[in-house]
């Protein structure tokens, strides 16, 4: 059983930066692939990012590539996600996931992710 806590979310000006961390309980990352998604108000979950287990590879959706990246800290058990340059569409609750199972890293249906956080909200104001 893994028990994933978000952090780091709030209301920053387009263009700022965040970071957002997702912390791992009760087990560690050690063969867990991460990933990372959004959901706005109406919308649809969507997968941003994800990174494997080792942390040698990492995935992100077109809108996000050059400005987010996935990282992990294997020592603190944590996954981090920055968020540079920072638009009002990028307004969300960010939730982290992990999974085991083969399955691409590009790929985020719910059959590759089994435990969820309970999300942290992002607010970018224009």
């Amino acid at each position: 059983q893994v028990q994933l806590v978000e952090s780091g979310g709030g209301l920053v000006q387009a263009g700022g930066s965040l970071r957002l961390s997702c912390a791992a309980s009760g087990s560690t990352f050690s063969g867990y692939r991460v990933g990372w998604f959004r959901q706005a108000p109406g919308k649809e979950r969507e997968f941003v990012a994800a990174i494997s287990w080792s942390g040698s590879s990492t995935y992100y959706t077109d809108s996000v590539k050059g400005r987010f990246t996935i990282s992990k800290d294997n020592a603190k058990n944590t996954v981090y996600l920055q968020l540079n340059s920072l638009k009002p569409e990028d307004t969300a609750s960010y939730y982290c996931a992990a999974g085991r199972g083969p399955y691409p890293l590009r790929y985020g249906g719910d059959q590759g992710y089994k435990y969820w956080g309970q999300g942290t909200q992002v607010t970018v104001s224009s």
